[in-house]
């Protein structure tokens, strides 16, 4: 029987590539943060009002768990105050923080910006924080930012009270 490349693909167990959840949601973040930068230039670069801009807007907004006008005002901002065409990202970081009883999953990241002629503007660190949604029983997940290039929602844990 003909065995299709897929289902040699399927049935390989290749020891060489196998990655820890760490690593592969460490490739997975880098690949998404490059995506919603490579599309914002690309979005920013356009007249905001033709239907490929509209496109471009809303394949931006399904990188995030709640998009809203807010979620991409201090990115946006940022891009197009420094002029950016280009986005190179490296040195990737992931990692969890503990707020009250919530685990946040975030990510350090730098960035390097571009302008029209390829010469670098400079190299940022910046932040995203992320989530891994259950898709189904099968241990897949959906991937979403919660929030890009802000620092992480910190829930107030202060109780108001009267103070003389």
């Amino acid at each position: 029987t003909l065995v299709s490349d897929l289902d040699k693909l399927r049935n390989t167990n290749n020891q060489t590539v196998q990655m820890d959840s760490t690593q592969a949601i460490n490739a997975i973040t880098l690949q998404k943060v490059q995506d919603v930068l490579d599309l914002s230039t690309l979005y920013l670069s356009g007249e905001k009002n033709t239907e490929i801009d509209t496109a471009i807007y809303s394949k931006i907004e399904k990188y995030f768990q709640k998009p809203d006008s807010l979620t991409f005002k201090v990115l946006f901002k940022e891009l197009e105050s420094l002029q950016v065409k280009k986005v190179k990202v490296n040195n990737i970081n992931i990692y969890q923080e503990i707020q009250n009883k919530d685990t946040l999953d975030l990510a350090k990241f730098n960035v390097e910006y571009f302008d029209n002629k390829n010469k670098s503007i400079g190299k940022f660190e910046k932040n995203a924080q992320y989530t891994l949604v259950s898709k189904s029983l099968k241990k897949e997940f959906k991937f979403y930012f919660v929030n890009f290039y802000q620092e992480p929602v910190k829930k107030d844990s202060t109780s108001v009270g009267v103070t003389k």
